[in-house]
């Protein structure tokens, strides 16, 4: 068996005095072996380890039937619409693993959202967003990334600038379920520190959180208060 590359030498220090934060992490796909829900039980194991508190959900606790207003007009929220409100709300920051559909987001995804979107007040408004992909494809599913950012910043999630797309996924895991390229590892690491930092930041120093509203997330509209 290939032994896995030391990664003893990290990205930066542990950190020592981080303060709380939590983030909610889960691949938006429903295959057991899903090569985006490797991703995101890795890079939950980042989180854990760099100092976050993690929760990590299955796809699967979000199910609910396709969006219809009726359901909701007659009083009734489907209950994994309800978990995953429930579970944004807990939660300083998410992280979301998706595949790539026909260059788009997963249809079940967008299904969440758009039921979450109906939620007052808004689970995803003012939290902060770091979005990944894995795909057996040469641009690891960057496209699907790119269509998911449109309506979580549409709902005022502060979605960071900074995507992570592994290609070639079927082949770019080690034996232990790490990132077998020592390179490409390292930038997965510090990318995810350099968000865990962020969050930090924004939710336990006021200077940091006025500078997101200032320029990201739509502000709050008293009458257009619905997504469409």
């Amino acid at each position: 068996m290939t032994a896995s590359p030391d990664r003893s030498s990290d990205p930066s220090p542990l950190p020592t005095t981080r303060k709380p934060v939590r983030f909610l992490v889960f691949a938006a796909s429903l295959r057991a072996q899903s090569l985006n829900g490797r991703l995101a039980a890795l890079a939950a194991q980042v989180f854990a380890a760099r100092g976050g508190t993690v929760d990590v959900a299955l796809m699967s606790d979000f199910d609910c039937p396709s969006y219809d207003q009726d359901v909701q007009d007659a009083g009734t929220f489907p209950s994994g619409a309800d978990e995953f409100c429930r579970r944004l709300e807990a939660c300083d920051g998410f992280v979301i693993a998706a595949p790539e559909y026909n260059g788009s987001m997963p249809g079940l995804l967008k299904n969440a959202i758009d039921w979450a979107s109906r939620r007052r007040p808004q689970p995803f408004n003012g939290r902060h967003g770091f979005l990944m992909s894995a795909s057996p494809s040469m641009i690891g599913g960057n496209r699907g990334l790119w269509s998911l950012r449109v309506p979580l910043e549409h709902l005022g999630a502060r979605v960071y600038p900074d995507m992570f797309s592994l290609a070639q996924a079927h082949d770019a895991f080690d034996a232990d379920g790490g990132i077998a390229n020592p390179q490409l590892n390292d930038r997965f690491e510090r990318t995810i520190v350099s968000f865990i930092d962020l969050v930090e930041a924004a939710k336990h120093y006021p200077c940091a959180r006025k500078a997101w509203v200032e320029f990201l997330g739509e502000r709050p509209n008293p009458i257009i208060d619905r997504v469409e």
